[in-house]
């Protein structure tokens, strides 16, 4: 029995040994948006006013976030104090290029070097920054440095299974889904169901090229309203 189970083929394919490095506390530069690495003094002001107004309200930015909305702007910067000194979840600010105001937030999470797994989340767009092409560059942006400047072999989505906007993101970024974790956290006070995607390395050659085209200038007309969708350029 020993010699035949010796004998049967490993599973899988073989995974060539890489010295995966985890993302570093550094800028990443777009055309439309840079994401800064999490400074209080620097965004704070910017993160609280951009996302406590009416509009943010009216968007539900806080559903399904586990934190926030903030009764203060000094509650919100002692809370991004913590958030930046962590290196897992890695915090950006996502600032604007043509009007300097952060946005938005995100991070990289769930860093597994030793696997090559890196994990995109604590995404929060402002109104001003939701459904515009600076949000998808940032998201573009993550992706991009996590396959071609790190060499990760996977890249995962996560998010409350309730949360149709984020769930209708990941499809549109090209994620795939791979199935829901029931009653996975207690947020809010609330069970949560968990809708897990993911990008592996080989599906990024065709995403990465559907992102770029759509990112082009020339995809936009002088009203900066897209010629062609994305769900489009990923279809193909």
């Amino acid at each position: 029995m020993a010699e035949a189970l010796h004998e049967r083929p490993l599973s899988g394919e073989p995974v060539e040994a890489s010295d995966w490095q985890p993302p570093a506390r550094a800028p990443l530069e777009g055309r439309l948006v840079r994401l800064e690495p999490l400074e209080p003094a620097r965004h704070a002001a910017d993160l609280f006013a951009c996302a406590h107004d009416g509009s943010a309200a009216a968007s539900c930015l806080w559903d399904f976030l586990p934190y926030g909305p903030f009764e203060s702007e000094a509650a919100m910067r002692t809370w991004l104090e913590g958030c930046a000194a962590q290196s897992d979840p890695l915090f950006f600010a996502l600032v604007d290029r043509r009007s300097g105001r952060a946005l938005g937030m995100a991070s990289y999470l769930r860093i597994t070097p030793a696997q090559g797994v890196i994990e995109i989340g604590h995404i929060w767009f402002s109104p001003a920054l939701q459904r515009t092409a600076a949000a998808t560059e940032a998201i573009f942006l993550m992706i991009a440095h996590a396959f071609d400047g790190l060499g990760y072999r996977r890249v995962e989505w996560k998010c409350n299974a309730l949360n149709e906007g984020s769930r209708a993101a990941a499809r549109r970024f090209g994620f795939r889904y791979e199935g829901t974790f029931y009653r996975h956290l207690v947020v809010k006070g609330r069970n949560r169901d968990t809708a897990w995607y993911a990008l592996i390395d080989s599906d990024w050659p065709t995403a990465g090229a559907a992102f770029r085209a759509w990112l082009a200038p020339e995809n936009f007309d002088a009203n900066g309203r897209q010629r062609r969708r994305l769900a489009e350029l990923m279809a193909l």
